[in-house]
């Protein structure tokens, strides 16, 4: 990677590896090398080791290896010109100076360089207001109400822009021209050219970027002004996607812990910081953008999303999985449940239940795939075409999965949850992938409109004998058998005619039910069947008991899986061993 008589090459000789190396992993002398926890992956007892004469590290743990720009790059998650850097500032090497800019480029770094001043000393000035004045004590009341004290202010650079109007305006009037301050973000013009303070009377939350430097503001509404949160515009040194709110912070903790915790806006990332959990950015906003999840994946790849459980941030979160599924990110998603009743987003909850409520939440978080099929379920599956816009909904986020493995298994969880033939929709899935659709096209075999045949016969014994109907229909109805079916609304409306004891009307029936049951009831009725017999329905009920025997079992396993209590376990094992030994006496 260094080429010779390169200054890359040059570092690589003059540098220390053990030196480098010992400022992030603690060694101790094993002989000639060196030794210690690996900073890849988790051990209790050392693996890592540091060759101090070939330079070079290596872990026999995780098998991971190579020279000290390897390491930097790894540890950092920087590119290579920016570990040859680090590495040469680390052990004194003086850096070549770049080469000559142009003027213009010499323009537009002094012109960031001003303006990253300027936002410093805006929060200077924020901060003042928000200690010093009468607006600041209303200020101040309004966030000790929402549970920040004064450490809290200075630890997140709190502070509060006053109503005036031109206060900072006038601040920064004598020391820079006027075009600097409208392209500052802080200053706006009106129609007629007047410049204003863009900020008023609103609690400010200064954004860094990831080295720490304020670039731009986010702003609380104090009153009922409009909108109730007002950012910074695009300006030269701010690109809202390139940015998350409290990256400078947290990008350690995320280092060190392997994951971050995705939120929605400032109030939310200062509550989880404050509990303790120090991996966590907010996206300022309900788009996440692929700069920003870049920027996310120098540090980790696998990510907890937790935006609000409003109908906003269901919508978020469901963006956000899309792009984030695309960088190859594992990902989870925490969804809070109601505090009382309101919906709860990370502020609230953690406010009204605690730290310790909301890191156990955490630490639960289901897979993505799991808070998906979840919302899919929410819609009405007791229908084909129910079924069709669920597995329609979940259709985006399989194709965006770049792992065939994890598609897979994505395929036969949709089929199991919403209870679809797994072969037909894997060639559905496959299908609507091939020709690039974003949903699957109503196909028969799919949605359930060709009932099974072991359905098909009762409900033709439900109609038609009237020997045995009364009995039929109150078997099905006392064990629940055809709850759950494609069937279910054609078996629960021939059910309760026939236990009336009346002559059963096949138009009668056929009434209540919606126009495509209404048409498979009759398809049924018009197919060419043997005589019914007692023996013949006894057979179909073992057939559906069975069935229903195998759906429970999926579920008790699915149970087992979620490491239960002790006490539940044991009742979870017991059930499913019961349920194995019904399903291999009926075999």
């Amino acid at each position: 990677m260094a080429e010779a008589g390169s200054f890359a090459e040059k570092v690589k000789q003059q540098a220390d590896i053990v030196r480098v190396v010992g400022e992030y992993v603690r060694l101790k002398k094993s002989g000639q090398n060196f030794t210690g926890l690996c900073p890849f992956h988790a051990e209790k007892s050392p693996s890592f080791a540091v060759h101090p004469t070939k330079q070079i590290y290596h872990c026999f743990g995780c098998g991971v290896g190579g020279d000290v720009f390897k390491f930097v790059m790894e540890m950092e998650k920087c590119a290579f010109p920016e570990a040859i850097r680090i590495v040469a500032e680390k052990c004194g090497i003086s850096i070549p100076r770049p080469k000559e800019r142009t003027p213009e480029e010499q323009k537009e770094n002094q012109q960031r360089m001003v303006l990253v001043e300027m936002h410093r000393e805006a929060q200077t000035f924020f901060v003042k207001q928000l200690e010093g004045t009468l607006e600041g004590k209303a200020a101040r009341a309004y966030l000790e109400d929402r549970g920040l004290d004064k450490d809290v202010l200075a630890r997140f650079g709190i502070g509060y822009a006053p109503s005036g109007g031109d206060l900072l305006l006038r601040h920064f009037k004598s020391k820079y021209a006027e075009k600097l301050l409208a392209e500052s973000g802080l200053i706006s013009r009106d129609q007629s050219g007047r410049l204003f303070d863009r900020f008023r009377r609103r609690i400010t939350f200064p954004i860094s970027n990831e080295s720490g430097k304020i670039v731009a503001f986010g702003c609380r509404a104090l009153g009922d002004d409009q909108p109730k949160y007002l950012n910074s515009p695009e300006t030269p040194i701010y690109s809202k996607s390139n940015v998350l709110y409290h990256m400078d912070r947290a990008k350690e903790g995320i280092r060190r812990q392997d994951f971050a915790i995705l939120v929605e806006g400032y109030m939310d990332a200062i509550a989880v910081a404050r509990a303790g959990i120090s991996n966590v950015v907010a996206s300022c906003g309900t788009s996440l953008a692929e700069p920003q999840i870049k920027l996310l994946g120098r540090f980790t790849r696998r990510v907890v999303v937790n935006y609000d459980p409003d109908a906003a941030g269901q919508t978020a979160t469901e963006r956000s999985l899309v792009l984030l599924l695309e960088q190859d990110f594992e990902v989870r998603v925490l969804a809070l449940p109601p505090v009382g009743n309101k919906k709860a987003d990370p502020d609230l909850f953690i406010h009204e239940k605690g730290a310790e409520e909301y890191l156990k939440l955490l630490k639960e978080a289901p897979p993505y795939v799991d808070y998906l099929i979840a919302r899919a379920r929410q819609m009405d599956l007791t229908t084909g075409e129910g079924k069709l816009r669920a597995v329609n909904f979940l259709l985006p986020y399989v194709q965006k999965i770049p792992n065939r493995i994890l598609r897979s298994e994505w395929a036969t969880r949709i089929a199991q949850q919403l209870r679809l033939d797994e072969p037909v929709l894997r060639a559905a899935l496959s299908k609507a992938a091939s020709e690039r659709r974003s949903e699957i096209k109503t196909q028969p075999e799919l949605v359930g409109r060709a009932a099974k045949p072991v359905e098909r016969r009762l409900i033709r014994m439900l109609a038609e004998a009237e020997g045995f109907r009364h009995e039929l229909a109150q078997r099905l109805q006392n064990a629940r058998l055809y709850h759950g079916l494609e069937t279910e609304k054609i078996f629960a409306a021939l059910v309760i005619a026939s236990l009336a004891g009346q002559p059963l009307q096949a138009t009668e029936v056929a009434a209540v039910l919606e126009e495509r049951d209404r048409r498979l009831l009759f398809e049924i009725l018009f197919e060419e069947t043997n005589e019914p017999t007692w023996e013949e329905a006894l057979s179909c009920i073992e057939a559906l008991q069975n069935r229903q025997a195998e759906r429970e079992l999926a579920e008790v396993q699915r149970s087992i899986e979620a490491s239960p209590s002790a006490p539940e376990m044991r009742g979870l094992l017991e059930k499913k061993q019961e349920l194995m030994r019904r399903l291999a006496a009926a075999r």
